[in-house]
């Protein structure tokens, strides 16, 4: 299924919510997102700069990467940051995700974590700056590249820590995917997972770059909240979809994907009143750690002019869904319960007299 273009230069597109259904996203179904153009990199001579606050400066190239002899693959979830922000009201400014802004893929590369201590890492390090080689205007900033910062405890050299892919669903990466090499942080909002990566920066002070203190960034009535990372707990209805027609009978049968980037979900429960009641659904264990998981219900079919289903999902920490819009200036982190309306049944028409 193609994705739903929202801009074109630079090019975003969400994926319909059909085409989430598969475990594994396809990858002309993948989300699209970007700040800046497409920089066209040749992966030949593509090199990545290891530099800052280490011993050994280094640069790597593709080739010396894949030689490493730790190539894994990882199936991940992601999932922009403003995924839900055209739900917000009044209408808040940015790219206008409705709920496609996610996806599912199988990522191939190395353990960040491993590449690092080949520079040797000091003990005052605080953060590793990401730079991409995508480079653009942001207003009063002038032309800035796309660069975002991670905490140093946050590349950890085990299963959840960030890795160096350069392959996507068992192909070499491609252009708008952030082809030949990029960031992948498993649990965190995509904007982590930086695209085009060339350089890599261990950084004794906080990073102050655009994208890291002008944008993502949880801010309402002007008052900064805190900063965009892990992924909010959500729940997704893919069937029926929006618009199916309430089933004939007394059941519907319900199912769909959930995903917390802080712990795994442990409850979607599902509401077929507008949520005055809700009621448990079966939820499978995760693929792997950082993948969504599939949910399935059956239970009463909705009733009324204005039938709907709405599934809402709780992470081991006790996050919750909220019930309402979660308004904020930038419009990020709005994780919503998703509500999907059906259509009722037409009634048979009274025979005429």
């Amino acid at each position: 299924m193609p994705l739903d273009p929202l801009s074109q230069v630079p090019f975003n597109g969400e994926a319909p919510l059909a085409a989430l259904r598969s475990p594994v996203t396809p990858l002309e179904s993948l989300y699209v997102r970007s700040n800046f153009p497409e920089p066209r990199l040749d992966p030949q001579a593509w090199r990545l700069e290891i530099g800052g606050a280490v011993e050994t400066p280094r640069r790597w190239s593709l080739d010396e990467l894949q030689a490493l002899g730790s190539t894994l693959e990882r199936t991940v979830t992601l999932e922009c940051a403003g995924n839900g922000r055209s739900f917000i009201e009044p209408p808040v400014s940015g790219t206008p995700w409705t709920l496609g802004a996610t996806g599912t893929a199988v990522f191939t590369g190395v353990p960040l974590a491993q590449v690092l201590a080949r520079s040797g890492v000091g003990a005052d390090v605080v953060e590793w700056c990401f730079t991409g080689a995508d480079v653009g205007e942001a207003g009063p900033w002038g032309t800035v590249p796309f660069q975002r910062s991670l905490p140093a405890e946050a590349v950890t050299p085990g299963p959840d820590g960030p890795l160096l892919a350069w392959a996507l669903n068992g192909r070499p990466l491609t252009l708008r995917h952030g082809a030949p090499v990029r960031l992948v942080v498993p649990g965190w909002y995509a904007v982590a997972s930086v695209k085009w990566l060339v350089g890599v920066e261990a950084l004794t002070e906080p990073f102050q770059g655009r994208f890291q203190t002008d944008r993502y960034l949880y801010v309402r009535d002007g008052a900064v909240l805190g900063p965009v990372t892990r992924m909010k707990v959500r729940a997704l209805v893919l069937d029926p979809a929006e618009g199916d027609p309430v089933p004939e009978g007394d059941s519907l049968a319900a199912s769909g994907i959930a995903w917390s980037g802080a712990a795994p979900v442990t409850e979607v429960a599902v509401s077929v009143d507008g949520g005055t009641t809700w009621t448990p659904a079966q939820v499978e264990p995760p693929r792997e750690r950082w993948t969504a998981q599939r949910w399935s219900w059956t239970g009463p079919a909705p009733e009324g002019p204005t039938p709907s289903v709405v599934a809402r999902a709780t992470d081991a920490f006790g996050a919750v869904q909220p019930l309402e819009t979660w308004t904020n200036d930038l419009g990020y982190g709005n994780n919503e319960v998703h509500r999907v309306g059906l259509s009722p049944l037409l009634q048979p028409a009274e025979p005429s007299s």
